[in-house]
């Protein structure tokens, strides 16, 4: 079994420079090579098909306490919202992709478990910009300081976002009881045309049976979030992810992007992985029980053989302030799938507010114009007289 292993201290950030002109290279993405920017010229990355290597969570832990096990990696700390990330090479100064505060390239160490594999970006930048515009002109009561402002292209940043995957092999002893529906018939008195009646109608109702039992699952790749930088609820809506297109981590693959060290560590985000495993126990419980209704009074779950990796999968992010608050913007990098925060314009909400209630009661005046009764009037006849 392989474990992670201990970097010598030597924090670098890695450039690639272009064989024919010295730029630097960077990923195209969804083209599987390094490419110049000056000249055009491409160097294919080395896919060779490598296996995974997944890590003992137990022996991790163990391990973390004991030594230390990490990788020194330079990150920049924003001050505003306490995002960890690394900037381009070539980058000193500019604005923090999380929350849109400026930032200046005062880095600092951080102790990180190395990242065993990534999910490259397959979505490049035009097309996640004219994606992400489609999206932003679909949304209803947006100001248009909003819209200038999230469309321009220079705050559309490439970040790969650390996650956590989970493997566990799980078994669960349960309580509860089961529910079996059964129809009776029952006498009341109503009344119907001023008399007072008895009917009978049929009634379901419920019988209740203690039960207890054992239920067992096997998870793999259960995805946990480990930035704080992103509200989950958004990075959720991306899913899913192809997983089984992971690939070894290769730091060509982050030349020109950026990449965010992870804020929750291992054993908080196996907690939250927990949650998430226990949705699906939950089903598999009230299967179990069978019946009509389910109740669980008490759970109480083993997990065995629990491994884990460390990875960073690609998105396409957008961070800005509006009027003193930060909304962000992100599109998967492998799908083109966007989702995001959004302020509304109360103006706008106002507007179309009168403007309906002006056309409902002008509506309404037609109505009563065209529908009223209407009353004829006669005008007197002068009778005159026969000669």
């Amino acid at each position: 079994m392989q474990e992670p292993s201990i970097s010598e201290p030597v924090p670098t950030l890695h450039r690639f420079p272009c064989g024919q002109c010295g730029a630097s290279l960077q990923y195209a993405p969804g083209q599987g090579a390094l490419r110049c920017t000056h000249c055009g010229y491409e160097n294919r990355i080395d896919n060779t098909p490598a296996s995974l290597v997944e890590h003992d969570y137990l022996e991790t832990l163990r391990d973390l306490a004991a030594t230390g096990t990490h990788q020194d990696s330079i990150a920049i700390d924003c001050t505003s919202c306490g995002a960890s990330f690394s900037l381009n090479t070539a980058t000193h100064a500019g604005q923090c992709p999380f929350c849109g505060s400026p930032v200046v390239a005062k880095t600092a160490t951080h102790r990180q478990l190395q990242v065993q594999a990534l999910l490259p970006f397959r979505i490049p930048r035009e097309q996640a910009r004219t994606t992400f515009q489609k999206w932003l002109h679909g949304l209803w009561f947006a100001p248009d300081k909003l819209r200038r402002a999230a469309t321009d292209a220079s705050r559309l940043v490439g970040m790969y976002v650390p996650y956590w995957t989970y493997d566990a092999a799980t078994a669960t002893a349960y309580r509860g009881q089961r529910g079996d529906d059964y129809q009776v018939e029952e006498s009341y008195r109503t009344v119907e045309n001023g008399r007072e009646v008895e009917k009978t109608r049929i009634v379901t109702k419920t019988r209740w049976t203690p039960v207890s039992g054992h239920v067992a699952r096997d998870f793999d790749d259960v995805l946990v979030l480990a930035s704080q930088s992103l509200p989950r609820e958004i990075t959720e809506r991306l899913e899913p992810w192809d997983l089984e297109q992971l690939v070894p981590y290769r730091e060509e693959y982050l030349s020109g992007f950026q990449s965010e060290m992870y804020q929750i560590d291992l054993e908080p985000g196996f907690k939250r992985a927990r949650e998430i495993m226990a949705v699906t126990i939950e089903r598999d419980i009230c299967r179990d029980i069978g019946g009509d209704h389910q109740r669980i009074s008490a759970v109480d779950t083993r997990y065995d053989h629990i491994r884990f990796k460390h990875i960073l999968l690609p998105v396409w992010l957008s961070a800005f302030r509006f009027r003193d608050r930060t909304y962000r913007f992100v599109v998967n990098g492998r799908s083109g799938k966007v989702q995001g925060e959004r302020p509304y314009s109360a103006w706008k909400i106002t507007f179309t507010i009168v403007l309906a209630l002006a056309l409902a009661g002008g509506g309404w005046t037609l109505w009563q114009h065209y529908h009223q009764p209407r009353v004829s009037s006669t005008t007197p006849t002068l009778q005159m007289p026969l000669r």
